[in-house]
């Protein structure tokens, strides 16, 4: 007579994994596991085991985690190396390449080892700086940046985002820009144009060295100086608006008790004065400031001329919202008038592309904006499909290759320039590290 198979052996592979789960969550005691089961408690703890065995494999190390890819010599030349790539890369500290070299190699370094050696790599770059011929740069992207409070004079090629200015001076003055840029032109400098915001030294330097080279505006800080005197104003809306919101509701808790004041009364007719002249105020600066970014400083855009109109229209709406009470927005039209000319430079570039493809394509000019102007659109939009469509009905075969010349052109209008920090002086004339 064969035995009856025990109550373990009938259980099936999920009531197995039930049981491991319960006992590695440890929800019950074993034994009141086992008793429910009826089942041994070897039983119950061989489950268990299992399971762990397996959530131990599966969070296991990999061996390729362990694989040795390759082996490294440290020598005194290669340390040199990482010191060179800690500070201008990594933007490192000197302090940092020593707790780093401490922590890592167990091996101790001063911080005038440190110095030392990137004075020296600093001696080395500037010999292979100087070397560079700068007669392929054809726009020059100029901007004063700061090491700490020492004012470093930079220039960056707008097509490779080389940088070749990058220096410390003690003073950004018309005399210092135009003797670096004297040293530039020795290395054949000679650009088309160059962008720069509205630095009167920066500009003063290079016109009294390359009186023939035009300095086109910076647009980007404009708009900044634009929005901020904008959003200065709207909080200060918003701020009457809540303050007169504050006044009403205790007004209409003291009229409950019959406590309201002449001076609760005057409080909230100043209030709404002030709400009545900001909130307005407000709205039309931010209306200004659209038109501004969208339709006179946007690329794809209407022709100079245009542009021009548009512009002098803006300086003359801020001139009449001008007041005692904001002298920022008579300091912005201000900005605004004098760099007209030199913000809208880009346009006029813009108009002398558009000019040499209408002859390309021997298209009407207005048709060759067009295709300029569905950049302005959403490409997840409606309106720029439609007008996708009916530009290529129009255009045919021509379309495509028409859309591909644009693209090559630049994406935006001259903006800034944005510089990767440098941890050291020592490095500010050397390690030309930017891009724009």
């Amino acid at each position: 007579m064969k035995s009856a198979p025990s109550v373990a052996a009938s259980l099936s592979p999920e009531v197995r994994k039930t049981i491991a789960i319960q006992a590695l969550s440890k929800s019950e005691p074993i034994s009141h596991l086992a008793a429910e089961l009826q089942v041994s408690r070897k039983f119950v703890y061989q489950q268990a085991n299992q399971a762990q065995q397996v959530l131990d494999e599966s969070f296991a190390p990999s061996a390729d985690d362990q694989e040795v890819l390759f082996h490294l010599p440290i020598t005194k030349a290669w340390l040199f190396q990482l010191i060179l790539a800690l500070v201008p890369i990594c933007h490192c500290s000197y302090r940092g390449v020593v707790e780093l070299f401490r922590d890592l190699f167990d091996l101790h370094i001063s911080v005038g080892t440190i110095h030392n050696r990137l004075q020296a790599a600093a001696v080395s770059a500037m010999k292979i700086n100087q070397s560079q011929d700068l007669s392929t740069i054809e726009i020059g992207l100029h901007d004063e940046i700061y090491q700490g409070a020492q004012p470093v004079l930079a220039g960056v090629d707008a097509a490779s985002t080389y940088c070749y200015l990058l220096q410390a001076a003690e003073t950004r003055d018309e005399d210092t820009w135009g003797w670096h840029l004297l040293e530039s032109m020795e290395q054949g400098f000679q650009p088309r144009y160059t962008i720069a915001d509205g630095g009167a030294a920066l500009r003063a330097g290079q016109k009294a060295v390359m009186p023939e080279i035009d300095c086109h505006g910076d647009v980007f800080h404009i708009q900044q100086q634009f929005s901020t005197v904008a959003n200065s104003l709207s909080r200060q809306a918003k701020g009457a608006t809540s303050r007169r919101l504050q006044l009403e509701q205790q007004i209409a808790k003291a009229r409950l008790t019959h406590r309201v004041t002449r001076q609760m009364n005057s409080r909230l007719v100043h209030a709404k004065q002030r709400e009545r002249r900001l909130v307005p105020l407000a709205q039309d600066l931010k209306t200004l400031l659209q038109w501004l970014c969208h339709d006179v400083l946007e690329l794809a855009g209407s022709s100079l001329e245009v542009r021009q109109e548009l512009f002098d229209f803006i300086v003359v709406e801020l001139q009449k919202l001008e007041c005692k009470q904001h002298p920022t927005i008579r300091t912005l039209r201000k900005s605004l008038r004098k760099q007209r000319d030199d913000l809208l430079a880009f346009a006029g570039v813009l108009d002398g592309k558009l000019a040499a493809i209408t002859q390309r394509f021997d298209l009407p000019l207005e048709t060759v904006r067009e295709v300029c102007l569905l950049y302005r659109k959403q490409p997840t939009s409606q309106v720029y499909w439609e007008s996708w469509n009916q530009l290529h009905g129009e255009l045919s075969r021509r379309f495509h290759p028409l859309m591909g010349v644009w693209v090559r052109l630049s994406p935006k209008p001259p903006g800034p320039v944005l510089w990767w920090r440098i941890s050291t002086p020592a490095c500010a004339t050397t390690f030309s590290c930017a891009r724009h």
